[in-house]
């Protein structure tokens, strides 16, 4: 099994694989894919990838192929094998095509999935020729670069149908992006059911970003566990993230006796940190949270509290609570408040995650993920570095997909001009900003997140993902990012795959091709 240190040598110019292999190199001949091609594993692990695998070539091939449990490589077999390496990387694999079989081993059953989402590509490009499909020979060693590859959904101010979220963690899979952090809670909705406060979700559910009274709308814990499930399927995290302190207003219509109050912009905004009521109110939240999600990590959000929490200074159980504590000011009471939710997730055995707003506080280190968005202000990114916590990057440029991809649109944002293009997304380098091999224990990787102030439709959701998506993946996959020309020739063959799945795509070779949606219920 290679290592991570070597790096792509030869690759055959017509690979449609993204994100881009460590290494990939021709070999001789072709394997006859078709109806008597047999996927076959001696390992019980795999016979979910195994299906996974067949039904997605079958949706996009209409070739049937069985399945069999066997031993070893057959002719005409997919040979899939869990095998004793020195790999050192979670999701390495190998794929080797023939003339007489194909066969991808890995180390973990994720590294299996990949190869098989490899093969994929390799097949999706072809139009299968009376019911047959070939496929070039070829040797590929492959390995993640980073360990942490995710997306964040904003599911408040939109919500996203689960049948949405389900299809986003196929598009995830094909890419081997493996985290999905899940925005679940924020001003305009509440959306998961928590069975000790119903009303969170009946009344915190009720409107969104463009409308405050639309019906209310949320995941039943069963729709959570059929999502985590399918996610788990495909080898993809999944994070909550239960924002907080602020952020708090659908909460707050829900259940107003633990509201920490707001401003004129932004009322009900907070939790009252003085109230004893609210950290045990907010600990049995959590506490089912943590049920529902098997990852043992929960986002407590952190971010832009000063928006809304200028109340808890004439607050008398906050000035209280100030002088208990000897908290000298608002922001050393919204440090006292995340490390005791903190200490909660602590005893539930679970990993606390906060925005870069929290790099100062002092949250236990060994505990904590810091998420460094504010690409204006990179200092925060090097504290938390020093002050050691581990990082995900996710800046909003170029990780924020609710940014413009460009110039000409108009729907989503731009910061002092700038915005996240598909060049930028896929350009974005780490090691600029600070010195990766210092931090590299530290440094878990990268993630974009897809705010929902300026989407009101799946075909938007669509638009603003795909193809940035592709070039997440690569950032996120592949150390050699210096060819932008060459991933352009790979990406146009996948916006076939999109526009096959009937996906509402922007197309960066003929950027009027497909118009950018509207938002047309601004209300």
């Amino acid at each position: 099994m290679l290592c991570t240190a070597i790096l792509l040598s030869t690759v055959q110019a017509q690979s449609p694989i993204i994100p881009k292999p460590l290494q990939a190199l021709e070999g001789e001949g072709s394997f006859l894919l078709n109806q008597y091609t047999t996927v076959i594993t001696p390992s019980e692990e795999l016979v979910d990838v195994a299906s996974y695998f067949r039904t997605k070539l079958l949706r996009h091939t209409l070739i049937a192929l069985p399945f069999a449990p066997a031993k070893q490589v057959q002719n005409k077999t997919i040979f899939l094998e869990l095998v004793k390496t020195g790999a050192t990387v979670e999701g390495e694999y190998e794929l080797e095509v023939s003339s007489k079989s194909i066969h991808i081993k890995a180390a973990s059953v994720s590294g299996v999935l990949y190869g098989t989402m490899s093969l994929l590509q390799l097949i999706q490009n072809q139009v299968p020729k009376k019911g047959t499909i070939k496929i070039a020979a070829c040797h590929i060693e492959d390995a993640p670069y980073y360990k942490w590859r995710g997306l964040m959904l904003d599911v408040s101010r939109y919500f996203i149908p689960k049948e949405k979220i389900l299809s986003i963690l196929d598009w995830m899979a094909f890419y081997k992006l493996n985290v999905l952090h899940w925005h679940l809670t924020d001003s305009p909705g509440w959306r998961v059911e928590i069975l000790k406060y119903p009303k969170l979700a009946s009344i915190g559910g009720i409107g969104d970003q463009f409308n405050e009274n639309k019906p209310a709308q949320f995941y039943s814990q069963s729709d959570i566990a059929e999502v985590v499930a399918y996610a788990s399927k495909l080898e993809i995290t999944v994070v909550p993230e239960i924002d907080m302190p602020g952020h708090a207003t659908a909460a707050n219509k829900a259940y107003p006796e633990f509201d920490g109050g707001g401003s004129e912009k932004y009322p009900y905004f907070t939790f009252n940190p003085g109230k004893e009521d609210t950290y045990e109110y907010l600990t049995n939240i959590l506490r089912e949270v943590a049920v529902l999600f098997p990852s043992q990590m929960v986002h407590l959000g952190g971010d832009e509290v000063s928006f809304g929490n200028q109340q808890w200074a004439s607050d008398n159980a906050v000035v209280e609570l100030m002088k208990k504590h000897d908290l000298e000011d608002l922001k050393a009471v919204e440090y006292h408040f995340m490390k005791r939710m903190a200490d909660s997730l602590s005893k539930l055995n679970t990993r606390v995650l906060v925005w870069d707003e929290l790099a100062e506080s002092n949250l236990p280190k060994d505990k904590t993920t810091i998420f460094w968005w504010r690409h204006d202000k990179p200092q925060q990114l090097t504290k938390a570095l020093k002050s050691g916590f581990s990082v995900v990057l996710c800046p909003r440029i170029p990780y924020y997909f609710d940014f413009v991809q460009d110039e000409n649109h108009t729907e989503g944002r731009k910061w002092a001009g700038a915005f996240s293009s598909l060049e930028a997304v896929y350009s974005f380098d780490v090691s600029s900003l600070v010195d990766e091999a210092k931090y590299k224990n530290q440094v878990l990787g990268v993630q974009a997140n897809l705010w929902t102030e300026t989407i009101n439709s799946n075909s938007r959701i669509d638009y603003m993902l795909f193809p940035r998506i592709a070039a997440l993946a690569e950032s996120a996959w592949s150390v050699d990012r210096r060819n932008y020309t060459a991933f352009k020739a790979r990406l146009k063959l996948h916006l076939n795959y999109y526009k096959k799945a009937h996906l509402y795509h922007y197309n960066p070779f003929a950027p009027n091709e497909v118009p950018e949606p509207i938002n047309i219920e601004k209300f």
